[in-house]
């Protein structure tokens, strides 16, 4: 990364995932990259969205020690050993619903919430993974419907957010990343081996993109191609 300055600091969220993990062995690569902070449920200090007071210890412990340059959440939920992405109407519930939201929604924005204030005023970048099948305008095959749902509203909070962070930080640079089909445990089941690309280069596209973005582009929604992506 070259416009993130010499030395920089990262932070990656949800580092425990596919693409977490990806993010912080590219970040370790980067001999620019003087640090790579690393949480999930098992770092510490740790993460973990089902104990919100978590998110919020977390960010204090980090914050004694600097702001960051780039802060990536990699975290999200298509589906587990209960749910399948519902093809129907007649497959909402409110549990599947309610799981989505949370893992999808109610996590990032407590990131953004309490990790905003660790981006640093001169060149910070903070993305969080979404998903282009939470673009209402591209939504052309229906179905998903809880995760859709949850991306949509992920986008909206993280826009939201960019107005407001924007007033006090004139440099930040937060967007909604679409990572593509990537071979992680999340697109498995939907041929992700056959048709994804590993994690590592995912992640190093992505990288690539967020290290081309300037405060312009702030409230953006992007794909790891560097395409604009409709909301």
């Amino acid at each position: 990364m070259t416009t993130i300055p010499d030395g920089f600091r990262a932070l990656v969220i949800g580092a425990s995932g596919g693409i977490g993990k990806a993010f912080v062995q590219a970040l370790q690569a980067d001999p620019r990259c003087a640090s790579v902070v690393a949480l999930s449920r098992q770092s510490v200090p740790r993460i973990d969205f089902d104990d919100e007071a978590t998110v919020a210890a977390a960010a204090k412990v980090l914050a004694a020690d600097g702001k960051f340059h780039l802060i990536v959440h990699a975290a999200g939920l298509l589906h587990n050993a209960d749910f399948m992405p519902e093809k129907r109407l007649a497959d909402l519930t409110y549990a599947q619903l309610e799981v989505m939201f949370h893992a999808n929604t109610f996590g990032p924005a407590l990131v953004l919430r309490h990790f905003c204030p660790l981006l640093d005023g001169q060149r910070g970048v903070l993305a969080v993974i979404s998903a282009k099948v939470g673009s209402i305008e591209e939504n052309r095959l229906g179905g998903w419907y809880s995760y859709r749902a949850s991306k949509a509203a992920l986008n909206m909070l993280l826009k939201t957010a960019a107005i407001e962070v924007k007033r006090n930080n004139a440099n930040a640079v937060l967007v909604s990343l679409h990572p593509g089909t990537v071979n992680t445990g999340l697109s498995k089941p939907f041929k992700g081996e056959q048709i994804g690309r590993p994690a590592l280069l995912a992640a190093q596209e992505m990288l690539a993109v967020l290290d081309s973005l300037t405060a312009a582009d702030t409230g953006s929604f992007v794909s790891y191609s560097g395409e604009r992506l409709p909301w």
